[in-house]
């Protein structure tokens, strides 16, 4: 691949990440969406379809019923991946396991998202952590969305140099808002059933001096998981110095509750008002109204959106395993400014 050539990304799975991961990859002027790649018929490939996405079953017959219904199919997942240097597979939790022997095979870098196990990749990403250990890699995982948000807000205070132990609650919601009609939990919540819960560990994957314990409880709601931390500094420390230490990162955007934004419903109604995509929010949303620092002492709340906050990461890692950009900070800047993440919400 010429150094000025565009990157050719293919996407696999069209479902909630994957349309996000679609729409972001399109929007970069170093990259070109070359196609998506599924198992669907229904509404959603009409949708991809009228979008100027070129379409490709995950097999042949999957290929012949796309074209059966009148969707414009251009192939199958091999044809797709012939033409790519990178693949993101967005398939169900499990399924893209069974296509990494496909990409290996076709000689395609490759990412997976964070219901797959480490091991898979031997690499877990998270761009302000470790961006550098992904450059010129055959694959990498991009971690789920609380643990991406989980290392965002421990690595922003490790390079601040307050961080010495986190201990965090998770408040998961119960499913992904699309399919809340299917299923779910109501009048009850059910915790995780070990202590840590599974993000704990996984963020150690990212970064494994990072001394974290989590605790997950499921909740009856769809828009968003909420983080309660308290954190063990190294030394007493003033919230302002906290403050500064979030703010080194572009993608924790301070919200506060005083101005209209007291929970998560609020914060996606904004997200929608600035016109981003599927109202996405890309950043950790930190209520820094609510910060406190008692002594050597921190706790603070955040809001995750599960649907949205690992696509920034993904089209770094994109370009750390192509090797296009070697510095964290510069693909940091230009996912950023062609996702509209400026660090500040309101």
């Amino acid at each position: 691949m010429a150094n000025n050539a565009r990157i050719r990304v293919g996407v696999v799975g069209y479902g909630v990440i994957g349309k996000r991961v679609a729409g972001a990859v399109a929007c970069q002027e170093d990259m070109e969406l070359t196609g998506i790649a599924d198992v669907l018929t229904d509404w959603r490939m009409r949708a991809a379809a009228r979008t100027g996405f070129r379409l490709y079953g995950a097999t042949p017959d999957h290929a012949e019923a796309m074209q059966r219904v009148g969707l414009p199919v251009e192939g199958d997942q091999e044809a797709l991946l012939g033409r790519l240097d990178v693949v993101v597979d967005c398939t169900p939790k499990h399924v893209a396991v069974k296509n990494v022997e496909a990409y290996r095979r076709r000689g395609v870098k490759f990412i997976l998202q964070g219901g797959e196990k480490h091991e898979t990749t031997g690499h877990s990403f998270v761009a302000e952590a470790n961006y550098a250990t992904a450059i010129d890699r055959d694959a990498t995982r991009v971690v789920s969305c609380n643990t991406s948000s989980a290392v965002r807000t421990l690595s922003a205070l490790k390079r601040a140099g307050l961080l010495r132990r986190a201990r965090g609650t998770l408040l998961r919601r119960a499913t992904d808002p699309w399919e809340s009609h299917l299923g779910g939990i109501m009048n009850t919540l059910v915790p995780e059933a070990e202590i840590p819960s599974h993000q704990g560990p996984d963020a150690q994957t990212v970064d494994p001096e990072l001394d974290v314990v989590t605790v997950a409880i499921k909740v009856p709601e769809t828009i968003g998981h909420v983080h309660s931390w308290a954190v063990q500094l190294t030394r007493s420390a003033s919230r302002e110095e906290v403050l500064d230490a979030f703010r080194t990162s572009s993608r924790i955007a301070f919200v506060e509750a005083r101005d209209g934004l007291p929970a998560p419903n609020t914060i996606k109604e904004l997200t929608a008002d600035l016109g981003r995509p599927h109202g996405n929010l890309y950043e950790v949303a930190l209520w820094s109204d609510t910060l406190k620092v008692l002594g050597d002492e921190l706790f603070y709340l955040y809001m995750v959106d599960n649907q949205a906050i690992v696509i920034p990461e993904t089209v770094d890692a994109i370009r750390a395993l192509t090797g296009r950009e070697l510095e964290a900070r510069a693909s940091i800047a230009r996912t950023d400014a062609a996702l509209g993440i400026t660090g500040t919400l309101v």
